[in-house]
């Protein structure tokens, strides 16, 4: 043991060595730093030695050289490698909170990387040769949009919510339907929010009922705010009965000092009714009937960044605009640039749509799936005789806390392979391939779903699947 202890070549050697000069140079760090990453993996190896664990090569030898920077490598590849990296989302799921919801666009993704690379007026009028504020930047598009008299951007909705409570009910109190107390993801309640925000909860009507009447006895002098919450992420069915918007505004104007909020949740600025997906309100309509004030998100089915957006009557806006929360909870540049390209799309109208990924997901026809499905079956089998295929119709979610209730009809690949269970293969695609790929298993076979697959990363997709392929 002692003398393959002594048999480990001395530091000096090492830095000497043609595969430690090369490391410098394409790790970027100095002679100091890669030094210290080479002793780490030495002691590693010493007390691996010490305690009879190592089973690598001899010390001394050019084989225990070889491994020994083969480790570093390694262990510098992983040190400084991304661990946000790009994902292959074969699950059909469009707004998949654990893979990043929302797809950016093209104009909002090169929009971000202009703004990144770049200066900007950020806050700084070109016109005046002033400072400008950042809220400015993309209220007018928000205000083209939703018709709303402005509007503010923060950092998600659960701030725009907060924000809203804190600014205009600290210490007044938030009329909200029982059934609609929700709770979104991370365990957030918007009963939590209102508490932490000063504001006083009062809550009326059941879990599955509130009638009108429960809000009209529910208001006195300290009502600051009669609040709706639209239930995103939950459908209740069966004895229910719940308050139409319109109704809740007209409450509303009949008391002075009380104003209507509704939290739209995921913020359709787009119809999906009209192709029979789901019932989510558009925000242009509750504007319209006369709310004073709404938030919604901007990576749901608005299909933008993370951001919460606040629309509504301007004297509330800017009130909104000088609480110092306002800055605590506001959107840095590329937020602003992605949200901006995102709204650029829907200003433009029903044909530049169709740019926006959720959009485009959403209302892909089940025709087109069903020609993608053949097509990549085809492309696989032609490459391999290792999967047994068969495709077949599925229902896709929408996933992301959103129109929970909607299933889209759609096409799937069902992929079992010789050597290799559904698990196996699920483990091997997403472990071993770049980009990983995610998929979803079913009664022991793979589904593919090509609703969420581009037609680049399909190629990608047909690779991993030879790639993972022993024969």
């Amino acid at each position: 043991m002692k003398q393959w202890l002594r048999s480990i070549p001395a530091m000096h050697e090492l830095q000497n060595h043609e595969r430690f000069l090369h490391l410098l140079k394409v790790s970027q760090l100095d002679s100091t730093q890669l030094t210290k990453k080479l002793k780490e993996v030495l002691d590693d190896i010493r007390t691996a030695l010490i305690e009879d664990k190592w089973t690598g090569p001899t010390p001394g030898t050019n084989s225990f050289i070889d491994e020994l920077f083969f480790t570093l490598e390694n262990n510098l590849e992983k040190q400084f490698s991304y661990t946000i990296e790009k994902i292959i989302n074969a699950t059909g799921t469009i707004l998949h909170t654990n893979l990043g919801r929302a797809r950016l666009s093209e104009n909002a993704i090169n929009h971000v990387v202009e703004t990144a690379r770049n200066y900007s007026n950020l806050e700084y009028k070109l016109k005046e040769g002033e400072r400008g504020s950042r809220h400015s930047l993309v209220e007018a598009l928000i205000k083209e949009i939703t018709g709303a008299e402005a509007a503010m951007v923060v950092n998600n909705n659960a701030s725009a919510v907060y924000l809203v409570l804190r600014a205009l009910a600290k210490n007044k109190e938030v009329i909200v339907s029982r059934g609609q107390l929700v709770e979104i993801g991370g365990s957030f309640r918007i009963s939590s929010i209102m508490e932490e925000s000063g504001a006083i909860l009062k809550e009326v009507g059941t879990t599955n009922k509130t009638h009108f009447f429960d809000y009209e006895d529910a208001v006195t002098p300290e009502t600051a705010i009669i609040m709706k919450v639209h239930t995103s992420n939950f459908k209740v069915i069966g004895f229910t009965k719940s308050v139409d918007t319109e109704e809740l505004i007209a409450l509303s104007k009949s008391h002075e000092d009380a104003i209507f909020y509704e939290d739209l949740g995921s913020g359709a600025l787009y119809d999906f009714r009209k192709h029979g997906i789901g019932e989510e309100p558009v925000v242009k309509e509750v504007i319209e009937m006369g709310a004073d004030i709404v938030t919604f998100s901007g990576d749901k089915l608005l299909g933008g960044p993370q951001a919460g957006i606040i629309a509504g009557k301007k004297e509330i806006i800017d009130k909104l605009k000088k609480h110092q929360l306002a800055r605590v909870v506001r959107v840095d540049k590329m937020t602003l640039a992605a949200l901006e390209g995102t709204l650029i799309d829907y200003a433009r109208g029903e044909n530049a749509l169709r740019n926006i990924p959720v959009i485009r997901d959403l209302l892909v026809s089940i025709n087109e799936l069903d020609e993608r499905c053949h097509s990549f079956v085809t492309n696989l089998l032609q490459r391999t005789n290792s999967y047994k295929t068969k495709i077949f119709k599925d229902i896709s979610q929408v996933g992301g806390g959103t129109m929970p209730d909607v299933e889209l009809p759609t096409w799937v690949i069902a992929l079992k392979h010789d050597s290799f269970t559904a698990e196996q293969l699920g483990r091997k695609l997403r472990t071993e391939c770049k980009p990983a790929i995610v998929g979803r298993i079913q009664k022991d076979e793979y589904i593919i779903d090509l609703r969420t697959v581009t037609f680049e990363e399909e190629n990608n997709l047909l690779d991993a699947l030879i790639n993972v392929d022993p024969s």
